[in-house]
């Protein structure tokens, strides 16, 4: 397999990924509110009904209906981080430090 000039190997920490514990935190948060909203759209449902509001409560208990499958979908999406900038190559003999030692 034949190397690219940036392909060094080295991870750079802006696309690294992030430790398991806290991408799965962070997936667990994104759950959790998911599923809030879901159960405000079904007590939103039961108080539109209540209120005689009949064009609110079916839209509510649509998006009541639709929020997990959203929820498993964004829960299970994994955090990846991607490469926006290209670092550019410097040639070793664009610069170098002149010999050591005190100038004259």
């Amino acid at each position: 397999m034949a190397r690219t000039p940036h392909d060094d190997g080295a991870v750079r920490i802006t696309t690294a990924a992030t430790s398991r514990s806290a991408d799965i935190a962070t997936r667990q948060k994104r759950y959790l509110w998911s599923m809030s909203l879901r159960s405000l759209c079904f007590v939103g449902a039961g108080l539109a009904a209540l209120a005689g509001i009949g064009w609110l409560w079916p839209i509510l208990i649509a998006g009541a209906i639709i929020l997990p499958y959203i929820a498993v979908v964004l829960a299970n999406a994994a955090t990846t981080r991607t490469d926006v900038f290209e670092l550019q190559q410097v040639i070793a003999t664009d610069r170098q430090l002149g010999p050591a030692g005190p100038r004259d």
